[in-house]
């Protein structure tokens, strides 16, 4: 049986494909997308998380690590990342939830049954299961056994992904997945990779591979305010969905927000777009618009 490391299975999520579903997250991403709001899911190992704003200095933490991993300076703790070996003994003694945890191993069969709970709720609302993390198909035979199961329960099964995995990660689940959610950050190569950490040949060939496929795919694009909302990237990722037919037609602007920032501080490491504003409903209005007039079916998230 299959084992991933879930950071959380997230019940009555109304944001991650139709319908009530439950949103299954999953450690490990390829990419490093300077705005990534979920940085708790870039790597694939288990983390613990220090909220200062709920720490009262009892020091029960510093003295339950085994590895001297906590460091106190007066009223100022941290963790030194290089001794923690994550094995979360500082949280299951924290009293105030200063200390959190990043990441569980669980069995596909151990999510099976969590996420199968609520099939009542996917029934009567045409909902299901989102795998989505991180990226879930870093780990794409896990996806596989917990989808079958989940389809032969008649529940419908989504996956959202960066695209950046190899085609033998999307030929895995192909057959288990009822529909992809599936981002195109950047039309621009050179601009993908100055953004994530890679270039974006592999996301678009394997867009293609999945709509030739006849998979369901529903295209999504982040929107950074000046950085990929302008009308050069625009017209070329219009021009690349109507390149794939009518299963390209269909485009969902997420705008970009600032939810995440905090978890970034909670895992020691640093916001690389401080100095973003959330994107003005107006100009992300004035880029579905656009879109529109570029004959590609624009929508934007809520």
């Amino acid at each position: 049986m299959e084992t991933a490391v879930v950071t959380n299975i997230q019940g009555y999520s109304i944001h991650d494909g139709p319908g009530i579903r439950t949103v299954v997250f999953l450690k490990g991403c390829p990419l490093r997308c300077k705005w990534c709001a979920n940085p708790e899911n870039l790597s694939p190992a288990p983390q613990v998380g220090f909220l200062q704003n709920l720490c009262r200095g009892c020091g029960r933490c510093a003295a339950a690590c085994p590895n001297g991993a906590i460091v106190t300076d007066g009223d100022s703790h941290r963790i030194d990342r290089e001794k923690c070996a994550g094995r979360f003994a500082c949280a299951e003694a924290c009293y105030y939830g200063a200390l959190v945890r990043y990441g569980e191993e669980l069995t596909s069969g151990e999510v099976y049954e969590k996420a199968r709970r609520d099939k009542m709720f996917y029934d009567s609302s045409g909902g299901g299961v989102t795998f989505s993390g991180g990226e879930p198909l870093t780990r794409p035979a896990f996806v596989r056994e917990v989808a079958e199961r989940l389809r032969a329960d008649g529940i419908s099964v989504c996956v959202e992904t960066c695209g950046f995995v190899p085609r033998s990660a999307f030929e895995t689940v192909l057959d288990t997945v009822d529909f992809f959610c599936y981002d195109l950050k950047f039309a621009d190569s050179a601009r993908h990779r100055g953004y994530t950490g890679a270039p974006n040949d592999r996301i678009l060939e394997n867009a293609r591979f999945l709509v030739n496929s006849g998979a369901e795919v529903l295209f999504r694009r982040p929107l950074i305010p000046g950085v990929n909302d302008g009308d050069g990237e625009t017209e070329a990722t219009a021009k690349f969905l109507k390149s794939l037919g009518a299963g390209g037609a269909n485009l969902q602007l997420m705008p970009y927000h600032r939810m995440g920032q905090a978890k970034y501080a909670a895992l020691g490491c640093e916001y690389e777009l401080p100095e973003l504003d959330v994107a003005d409903p107006r100009d992300t209005e004035s880029v579905r618009e656009k879109y529109e007039s570029l004959g590609v079916n624009c929508t934007i998230s809520k």
